[in-house]
């Protein structure tokens, strides 16, 4: 299998999952994410839900060949709480995901060294109830022809098992079609063969 052809993920969100530390509670919760643009509404329902909570620190990575990731203490000390979560995301191998733990204060302090623990074991726990998936990466493109290839192109697409994301039919014809990134040259190299048949990909 090509090395940079899939990527793990979440398959959907976790159930709350608890962690008690000197009176403090630890609830974590993990979510699929594909924007940084979820992130701010899933906070905003996690501090509805719990308004008596002090902390809610989070970190998440997105991207599969440009990855980016943000760890957030909201609060704690430096490096105690945002870090210790995104170093649970790391060690899991996944993307496309944010983890957010909510904290209650119970009224001991836990020093800088208990807090990363105790965020640190409260990510872990929360992953581990995770089902995590394996997705592929895939390219699409847009195949441009006139109506009477369409069998020629339709053939093409079968054999190379490509889908189909949408399809546009009238005397010009345009399907836009969805492929794994490791099979992107065959897919290339079979609609080359075609006579005028305009291929582009689609950022």
């Amino acid at each position: 299998m090509h090395p940079n052809d899939t990527y793990k993920t979440l398959a959907e969100a976790t159930e709350e999952t608890l962690l008690k530390e000197k009176n403090s509670k630890f609830l974590g919760y993990a979510y699929p994410i594909t924007s940084e643009d979820e992130i701010k509404s899933i906070l905003v329902g996690l501090r509805k839900q719990h308004p008596n909570a002090v902390h809610f620190c989070y970190a998440y990575q997105l991207g599969t060949e440009q990855i980016s990731y943000r760890a957030n203490d909201d609060g704690e000390p430096s490096g105690s709480a945002g870090t210790p979560i995104y170093g649970q995301i790391q060690s899991y191998g996944i993307t496309n995901v944010l983890l957010v733990i909510v904290r209650y204060f119970g009224g001991v302090k836990l020093g800088v060294g208990g807090l990363i623990s105790a965020y640190k074991m409260a990510a872990q726990q929360t992953l581990e109830s995770a089902s995590v998936i394996e997705k592929t990466i895939n390219v699409t493109y847009v195949v441009q022809f006139n109506y009477a290839q369409l069998n020629k192109v339709m053939r093409v697409i079968k054999e190379k098992k490509l889908t189909i994301l949408n399809q546009k039919m009238d005397m010009q014809c345009e399907i836009e079609l969805s492929s794994r990134k490791s099979a992107e040259t065959n897919l290339l190299s079979a609609f080359e063969n075609l006579y005028e048949i305009v291929l582009k990909k689609k950022s």
